[in-house]
């Protein structure tokens, strides 16, 4: 048998190999300039990128708020600030039992459904080892019980932070307003990043008026954390820059003789130094507890107040809108005397009523037998009706309300605070425009004492009454006194003073108007002569009552026999001294009923606290 041989060809066999080599070669080199490349594109072309990258991974900038700035009245008093407060927190991943633990802690301490719904939905936002707030604003009781069983509650802290604080509840609520945590619409207008720490800001009065000087500045520190963002240390901090104090035109003292001589009745009380426009009361009263806003107001409470027929929520002395009534009166003199449509010695004869050639109705009177023969001293000390219909069908509306503009009347005073109304100085083209209504004569009458279309705020009639006191100055109404920024100089502010005057020729119609805003006082028939205490300064002042409803022609007002809520308004205007007026002020009772026994004796007891403060004497 022949063998058979399997010969190799060795030639064949190295040049494949070699080529192999060659083509593995060069796959080697490309993968490693394909590395090399990458590494250059990394840390020599991007260096500064992923260099970045890195450390922002290892450090973090957190921010730090600030702390907000505290409120003042004009002596001192604090009327917000920043109490420290202890919250009750938990930390999910030291709680075995989330469930156990909230039932073991609602067995010591009150925890609402609001709140424990709140905690759960934190819970979801924040990771395992941050804490998440359970209970805020804790009392000492409560912080003394959990911290004795703090050994069977694992995972609770107790932390203490500032919080927004009102200490006189209720004082100066609608003119200091509150914080409240920061909504959506909040959030699309101010600056993130100087926001970033903070969950409140100021949402009315000159708590929102204010904002960027009481906020103050964001402060960041550099924090270097692990792979879990647990804080490992603390590298750098930028400390936050405090917000500035503010100093109000308020005096808190007197406003509380406002609220106290107020009771239990509803309305307003504003008073303002003529001189320079600082409001020194600004009461609206009802009143509540700003307190309530500062971490969210429960629906319950929240409907609570809005349900309450004194309706506190709502800013009486800047949104309230009341016709003026008799208080109107002296300006309505005023631009009689200055028109030549009356001179002090004209009078007209009041018998009770008063009635328009060719109509039957009447016109009553306030005095049902009337008041006999009136000139324009009587007419302001016993508040004559018959007097001003007779004097406003011969002035007429567009006249009276060319002459009141002036006062301010009918228009915002522009205080310093956000949410004013104007209310109506009535005309024929204003009835024509906001009800396409012609106007009558008849409506010419009651506007001459204040009744009709006519409405003002008690901040507006206020200062309509320091213009008067001020023998025509018009003075800028403000609450913001000084404002003091840390580490910088005191900063007083002074509003712009638009050196609005009321036009008079005749400079002793002045005097004319104003002596007999004094008897209304110091007359045997003044309708506020129970002010008469014998103290060493003289007021000169002006009833009013504004009715709430219209009276038939045969019927007869009876205040016992109708609801409370539609009794008249008790109103009151005054300054003082008459001779140099350091205070005016505007009072207004909602369903009080008459001006003279009820809104003059509030404005009695702050001016006369007011001046025998300044005089160092003890109240009358």
């Amino acid at each position: 048998m022949a063998l058979k041989l399997d010969l190799k060809d060795h030639l064949r066999e190295s040049r494949l190999f070699t080529s192999r080599a060659i083509l593995a070669l060069i796959v080697i080199v490309l993968l490693l300039g394909a590395i090399i490349a990458r590494m250059v594109f990394l840390q020599v072309l991007n260096h500064e990128h992923y260099s970045t990258l890195s450390q922002n991974n290892r450090v973090s900038i957190v921010p730090v708020a600030p702390t907000r700035g505290i409120i003042y009245d004009r002596h001192g008093v604090i009327l917000a600030q920043n109490l420290p407060t202890f919250s009750l927190e938990i930390v999910p991943e030291r709680t075995k039992d989330m469930e156990a633990t909230i039932t073991a802690i609602s067995e010591l301490i009150t925890i609402s459904d609001k709140e424990l719904e709140r905690f759960r939905q934190r819970l979801k936002e924040k990771r395992r080892f941050q804490p998440v707030p359970l209970r805020l604003r804790l009392n000492d009781e409560e912080v003394a019980k959990l911290a004795i069983n703090r050994h069977r509650l694992p995972g609770i802290e107790i932390h203490a932070r500032l919080m927004r604080d009102y200490p006189h509840i209720g004082l100066a609520a609608h003119a200091v307003g509150y914080v409240g945590r920061i909504n959506q619409q909040e959030l699309d207008i101010i600056d993130p990043s100087n926001y970033a720490a903070t969950s409140h800001i100021g949402k009315l009065g000159v708590e929102k008026a204010y904002e960027a000087y009481l906020h103050g500045t964001v402060g960041y520190q550099h924090i270097e954390t692990n792979v879990l963002g647990r804080t490992v240390r603390v590298l750098e901090r930028e400390p936050p820059a405090p917000g500035a104090n503010l100093t109000l035109t308020l005096d808190a003292d007197l406003q509380r003789v406002a609220k106290e001589a107020m009771g239990e009745e509803k309305g307003s009380v504003v008073a303002i130094d003529p001189r320079n426009g600082d409001v020194l009361v600004f009461a609206s009263m009802g009143d509540y507890d700003p307190n309530l806003f500062v971490n969210g107001i429960d629906h319950d409470t929240y409907n609570a107040l809005q349900k309450s027929y004194k309706k506190p929520l709502f800013n009486r002395a800047l949104q309230g809108q009341y016709p003026p009534g008799s208080t109107i009166k002296p300006f309505i003199a005023l631009a009689a005397l200055e028109m030549g449509d009356r001179t002090p010695q004209n009078s007209v004869f009041c018998r009770g009523w008063y009635t328009l050639k060719g109509d039957e109705r009447r016109y009553r009177d306030w005095k049902k037998e009337g008041h006999g023969h009136t000139d324009l001293r009587k007419s302001i000390v016993e508040s004559c009706d018959v007097y001003y219909y007779e004097l406003a069908q011969q002035m007429g509306v567009n006249r009276m309300a060319s002459f009141l503009a002036p006062f301010g009347l009918g228009a915002r005073t522009g205080i310093d605070i956000a949410g004013e109304l104007s209310g109506i100085l009535p005309t024929t083209q204003w009835k024509r425009q906001a009800r396409n209504e012609p106007w009558y004569l008849g409506e010419t009458l009651i506007a001459g004492i204040g009744q009709g279309y006519h409405l003002t705020t008690p901040l507006q009639l206020a200062v309509a009454t320091a213009t008067l006191a001020n023998r025509g100055l018009r003075p800028q109404p403000h609450l913001l006194g000084q404002i003091d920024i840390p580490g910088a100089d005191h900063l007083s502010y002074t509003p712009d003073q638009p050196d609005i005057r009321v036009p008079i020729n005749d400079i002793e119609n002045w005097e004319h108007v104003i002596d007999s805003m004094e008897d209304v006082i110091y007359a045997p028939h003044g309708t506020a002569r129970r002010l008469n205490k014998g103290q060493p300064w003289r007021i000169a002042g002006k009833t009013g009552t504004a009715q709430v409803f219209t009276i038939a022609q045969d019927e007869e007002y009876n205040a016992d026999e109708i609801a409370k809520s539609l009794r008249d308004h008790a109103l009151f205007v005054a300054f003082a001294p008459a001779d140099d007026p350091k205070i005016a002020i505007a009072v207004i009772v909602e369903n009080g009923g008459s001006g003279g026994a009820i809104a003059s004796p509030i404005a009695g007891a702050v001016i006369d606290h007011y001046l025998a403060k300044q005089a160092g004497i003890e109240t009358p």
